[in-house]
């Protein structure tokens, strides 16, 4: 029987161990709540590195977190960058655990240099092929970051021609349709993951967190921001320790999902928590796979597919 572990009440940073000697890769941690969690690992003596699109943003985080830290150029809505950054990883030490942070949320229509919408494309497929490419790179855990909005994302009946044209956007544009289809796609990458690891027996366990309603930067540059949101949602400090808590905390079994423990999972400390359950099926996960791997080429039964 498998004992599922409970994150006590009220855990905040200060209850993470010490870090020393673990190595951590976090993509998008130029700003909120990579950045958040960078400079938390740091502190706690961790090897952090992390991805930036640009040189200017990598100094900028790394003169907020204060120490050195290395940085990976990448972008995820660019899949030759995205092979690139990868080829960077795998000449590196191995990573404990890998967390899939970045992402967009609800810009105005665009496209990736690929031809995907661009929260589809950036959010989950730009993550699928780098985690894909430098799987023999991970460790102990793959970490992604999702949202409450994944309650409302939809494939339709989930066949892999629906799938693709959400990722490619092929109907009218709605922008909270697409971030919502993302994020339901990082938890069905998660559930898919750990299937494929029992199966394949991989090292590591995928996991995933939300942050709950958490006052961003996404909230400004993607056009959402709002009063509520500026004064009332809770800070970064407090939206990153769900996934602190699944990059650090100890004895977490695979597809394991972390949020906020308040009402409604919008606010406050970090606990264990269920997604919905279009989320677990295992069909629409498997379909997601099958077109995920056609769009970006990247197959992860071969690490090394170019």
């Amino acid at each position: 029987m498998i004992t599922v572990p409970r994150i006590p009440a009220g855990w905040t940073e200060a209850h993470i161990a010490d870090q020393s000697g673990k190595r951590f890769l976090i993509t998008g941690a130029t700003s909120g709540l990579g950045l958040a969690a960078a400079r938390a690992l740091v502190a706690k003596g961790a090897d952090v590195t992390i991805t930036a699109r640009n040189e200017k943003k990598a100094a900028q985080a790394i003169a907020v977190i204060g120490k050195p830290v290395d940085a990976i150029y990448l972008d995820l809505s660019d899949l030759s960058s995205v092979r690139k950054a990868a080829a960077q990883v795998n000449q590196l030490p191995k990573f404990d655990v890998v967390a899939l942070n970045a992402g967009v949320m609800v810009p105005p229509f665009s496209k990736t240099a690929d031809g995907f919408e661009l929260q589809m494309g950036t959010n989950h497929l730009g993550h699928f092929a780098f985690a894909g490419l430098i799987r023999n790179q991970i460790k102990e855990r793959v970490v992604s970051q999702a949202s409450q909005a994944h309650r409302i994302g939809s494939f339709g009946a989930g066949t892999v021609d629906e799938i693709r044209a959400v990722c490619f956007c092929a109907g009218k544009y709605s922008a909270w349709g697409q971030y919502a289809a993302s994020k339901l796609s990082n938890l069905l990458f998660s559930a898919q993951i750990e299937r494929l690891r029992l199966q394949n027996k991989w090292s590591f366990i995928p996991l995933t967190a939300h942050p709950g309603w958490t006052n961003t930067s996404l909230f400004r540059t993607g056009g959402a921001a709002s009063l509520p949101t500026r004064y009332i949602a809770q800070k970064v400090e407090v939206g990153v320790l769900p996934l602190l808590a699944a990059m650090t905390f100890p004895g977490l079994i695979g597809n394991t999902y972390v949020g906020p423990s308040g009402i409604g999972e919008m606010r406050g400390t970090p606990r264990i928590t269920r997604p919905r359950s279009l989320a677990l099926d295992p069909v629409l996960a498997a379909n997601l796979w099958t077109v995920s791997e056609e769009l970006t080429g990247v197959s992860w039964e071969d690490s090394t597919h170019a």
